[in-house]
């Protein structure tokens, strides 16, 4: 969600601050600030947009002052306006503060500062960080009080970074991303390891509850308490920091073509996890698959392939906590989620944790908080992913759930070599689909229709239709088409049908011709073309169990070439994060 860095050491900060935001531009944002301490005073610039933009237009990176922190922001509390953009400076410009996650108790803290003469200039929960520290500070004189004093007071799911004007740097964690590095005498803050990765490799996890001051080039971390805390240094992969586009327009589009690489790596290097947690799940009473978006899509294919061997319900995460049951002591919660931060998924593992569930994490970032509060955790092993959107990590996740299957049945598995081997020819045809997504460029609604395991994969290609192109697309079971949705089928509808010659295939070209015969236009996904289809998206001739991940990547192809056709930013949607943080 929010971006949040920070910066204390020997150099100028903004050029530090600037290059670590640039590298988190994946994460989503609609502003961009800098501020730094010049050994006089904070100065703030700050403004709407790309971080190139800003920079341009308000010149981020020339500010003076070796102690700064940067913030990109994803609105929650207010518009997107050039007030509402982060860092937020205290009503006496002695303190300034960027913040990510949410404060649940800033209205009642707002009306008791404002009782007291403090003035506010934002409509963001944020500003009252900024005005709480200045108050503390200006009664007790020293930072760190502030700071734990301020910590106290908040409620809610956040982390914050702030500087005050005796050139202290402090942050908070509590629920939300923040790690630190660490190279001599400097220290950086930020919510992602790619924030300074180009910098240093020794990375601080920080944990939850836990504050940092920095002050004369030494370092605490402490429980709100002041308490000091243990903590270890990290080596982080030097791989974060290698993501760089090449030869394509864009990574969304070098992501998708990584997949006959990244799909048989997936899950290679934590073998015993997946074996143990199979072996698990077969005895288990219950088994939960939990994941938001493109993860719960995932969820529902391991629904199905979990099905035979045992208890399996897939739950979506935000919705885990309004569920009618409870979970029973020592079942299995599966937590899916690339980045491992996702709040409502950290929030339905707590759950299931006070259940007595067994969890098991699938993650891409091994260092991320989910993985850290797993009782075992098993690797994507798919590589930075920056688009916005899903797509190797989706893939990563289908080949670890097969794993897991066969695992639990016994079974020898994927032939992985032919899956790569079929990807690679699917992506050797993709000037084909190009061209077809070339007539989408007028196009607002599209209907994806699959059974069985293809449905799952219908609502992913839905959903990457809605995330890079902007089209209003529904992804349903192709047997649902007469329940109601026959009655939007006109000349002017577009559907695609995913249609391989499996099982499903004999219902699934009737129900196409019922839309033909209505006169809409049909995109068919298959590996046996067929007269029903306007539009033919071949994919090859493969098991049953490999047609889903198949069917996506022509799909996820379909919807970059479409968001090319209608102009937009296949690389950051708008109004979308790569790591939703917050509620």
């Amino acid at each position: 969600m929010c971006s949040i860095i920070g910066y204390h050491g020997a150099k100028d900060a903004a050029p530090i601050l600037v290059r670590g935001l640039k590298r988190m531009e994946y994460r989503g944002y609609d502003s961009v600030g800098v501020a730094t301490h010049d050994g006089g005073s904070i100065q703030v610039r700050r403004g709407t947009g790309r971080v190139n933009e800003v920079n341009q237009r308000a010149g981020l990176d020339s500010l003076s002052g070796r102690t700064g922190i940067g913030h990109t922001r994803w609105a929650t509390h207010g518009k997107v306006t050039d007030a509402n953009a982060h860092p937020h400076p205290s009503d006496s410009g002695e303190v300034a503060i960027v913040h990510n996650g949410v404060i649940d108790n800033f209205g009642e803290i707002k009306a008791e500062l404002q009782g007291e003469g403090y003035g506010f200039k934002s409509e963001t929960d944020s500003e009252v960080i900024a005005n709480l520290l200045q108050k503390h500070y200006q009664s007790l004189g020293d930072a760190k009080a502030a700071v734990l004093k301020t910590a106290s007071r908040l409620k809610g799911h956040y982390s914050f970074v702030a500087m005050f004007a005796g050139g202290q740097l402090a942050a908070v964690k509590h629920h939300r991303p923040l790690v630190m590095g660490l190279r001599g005498t400097e220290f950086f803050l930020s919510s992602d390891v790619l924030g300074f990765v180009e910098h240093t490799d020794d990375a601080v996890y920080i944990e939850n509850g836990s504050v940092v001051i920095f002050d004369a080039g030494k370092f605490e971390i402490t429980d709100f308490e002041g308490t000091p805390v243990r903590y270890d240094i990290t080596k982080v992969s030097k791989e974060f920091g290698d993501a760089y586009k090449g030869d394509y327009a864009h990574f969304t589009l070098k992501e998708i073509c990584e997949q006959p690489d990244t799909i048989p790596r997936a899950g290679a290097r934590t073998c015993d996890a997946i074996k143990d947690t199979a072996a698990r799940m077969a005895r288990a009473g219950s088994t939960y698959v939990t994941g938001s978006g493109t993860s719960y899509n995932s969820a529902l294919i391991a629904k199905q392939l979990f099905a035979r061997h045992a208890k399996v319900e897939a739950v979506i995460a935000s919705e885990l906590r309004f569920a009618p049951y409870r979970m029973e002591e020592g079942s299995v919660l599966v937590a899916i989620s690339q980045s491992g931060e996702s709040a409502d998924v950290l929030d339905a593992v707590g759950i299931a944790k006070k259940s007595g569930c067994h969890i098991v994490a699938i993650v891409n970032i091994m260092t991320s908080t989910l993985a850290r509060e797993a009782d075992v955790t098993i690797g994507m092993n798919c590589g930075p992913e920056i688009g916005v959107a899903a797509t190797k990590s989706f893939t990563s996740q289908l080949a670890i759930l097969h794993r897991m299957a066969a695992e639990m049945g016994g079974e020898s598995g994927m032939d992985w070599e032919g899956v790569s081997a079929s990807v690679g020819g699917i992506l050797d045809g993709r000037a084909g689909i190009e061209e077809i997504a070339g007539r989408l460029g007028g196009i607002s609604d599209i209907y994806v229709l699959g059974r069985g395991m293809h449905h799952p994969i219908a609502m992913e290609a839905s959903l990457k239709l809605k995330e890079l192109a902007y089209i209003h697309a529904e992804g349903m079971a192709g047997g649902e088409l007469k329940h109601g949705p026959l009655a939007l089928m006109d000349e002017d509808a577009f559907v695609i049908v995913i249609n391989p010659t499996d099982s499903t295939h004999p219902d699934t070209l009737t129900t196409a011709r019922e839309i033909r015969a209505r006169g809409a236009k049909i995109i068919g996904v298959s590996d046996s073309a067929s007269d029903v289809y306007d539009y033919y998206i071949r994919v090859p001739k493969a098991p049953d169990a490999q047609y889903p991940m198949l069917e996506i990547i022509a799909l996820q192809l379909l919807s970059y070439y479409a968001a090319l056709e209608k102009e937009t930013d296949p690389d950051h949607p708008r109004n979308l994060a790569k790591s939703v943080t917050v509620k």
